[in-house]
């Protein structure tokens, strides 16, 4: 997806620092110190425009959630979507998810979220997928135990190859939908993509693996 660029996206979002935290190494471990609440701690990698955190936040109150995007033209919009909404329990990182053990402490997370991230599907390019084992050790070790990886896709590929990576690495499976739209699941948060997708009829695959430590 081409990304247009916005020249006043990093203005903005530097005036909003109550929401947007551009050192996250420093909350590392003190999460609760930014959100100045002890709660449960959910994070989205790829937060996007910021549909899926910003409807979360909503229906759930009761946690923090952070949400990791690299593109500063593409995570305005979810600063955006927050100040609209005047949601409070949302803080978003305008960086590389791949530092995610510099900006969490161990076992500090309850929740992660990866929502229709890129395929990847060329060979050569296997490890750059998010749900390729270096991501996952990642994971791991941010995760508090049974904490829970929340994966979406449109892509059969990337949701087969992702089982099985989940499941080589010792995370444990459930809740796994092969069409997630006509499974009866009301709770389902949709993002931008899968209403997309939705539209044009296409199948959405959804799983949870489970840190098991």
């Amino acid at each position: 997806m081409r990304v247009r660029h916005k020249p006043w996206a990093r203005g903005k979002l530097d005036r909003h620092s109550d929401i947007v935290v551009r050192s996250p190494k420093y909350y590392s471990g003190e999460w609760n110190e930014a959100f100045q609440r002890e709660a449960r701690l959910c994070v989205e990698i790829g937060t996007g425009k910021g549909k899926f955190i910003v409807g979360m936040a909503e229906k759930y109150p009761d946690a923090n959630f952070i949400g990791i995007e690299l593109q500063e033209s593409i995570i305005v919009s979810a600063l955006e979507k927050c100040l609209d909404d005047e949601i409070e329990n949302v803080r978003l990182v305008n960086a590389d998810a791949r530092g995610l053990t510099e900006f969490f402490a161990e076992d500090e997370v309850d929740d992660i979220y990866l929502n229709f991230c890129d395929p990847w599907p060329k060979n050569r390019h296997e490890k750059r997928r998010l749900t390729y084992a270096s991501f996952l050790a990642q994971y791991e070790y941010v995760l508090k135990s049974h904490g829970v990886i929340h994966f979406k896709t449109d892509n059969q590929g990337l949701f087969e190859y992702s089982l099985e990576s989940f499941s080589q690495y010792g995370f444990l499976l459930q809740n796994i939908s092969l069409d997630l739209h006509h499974s009866g699941d009301k709770e389902n948060i949709m993002t931008e993509y899968e209403e997309k997708f939705s539209e044009k009829g296409q199948r959405i695959y959804r799983c949870e693996a489970v840190c098991s430590d």
